[in-house]
């Protein structure tokens, strides 16, 4: 692993949002499910594709508050355009579960 400087660090934009809409995404090659995360005025609501299917499911997911890099660039996923890089930990057997707060924060709030 190579090291980098917080300068490095300060360019990555981490943000909360809270998960408003979540739908399969049957067109993915692999198991996925369609985001659209409010992240607050400055940001507004983004899409984002992610691979979360082991763990979670549409409905568990309205309404949940997660982490995600907002200034990456769009990337396109099938027929959807992914907005943000939703974060997340691979578990023992390498699916993903989500990265977020412990305690709510406003929507929009960076990691600092």
């Amino acid at each position: 692993m190579s090291t980098i400087t917080f300068e490095d660090f300060l360019k990555v934009d981490i943000r909360t949002g809270t998960i408003v809409e979540a739908k399969d995404f049957p067109e993915a090659r692999k198991p996925a499910i369609i985001l659209l995360i409010d992240f607050g005025p400055e940001i507004g609501i983004k899409k984002s594709s992610a691979q979360i299917t082991v763990h979670y499911t549409p409905e568990d997911l309205v309404g949940r508050q997660v982490m995600a890099v907002v200034n990456f660039p769009p990337r396109q996923i099938g027929p959807v355009r992914s907005e943000v890089l939703t974060l997340g930990f691979e578990d023992g057997n390498g699916a993903i579960v989500l990265a977020a707060t412990d305690k709510q924060v406003p929507n929009g709030r960076k990691l600092m």
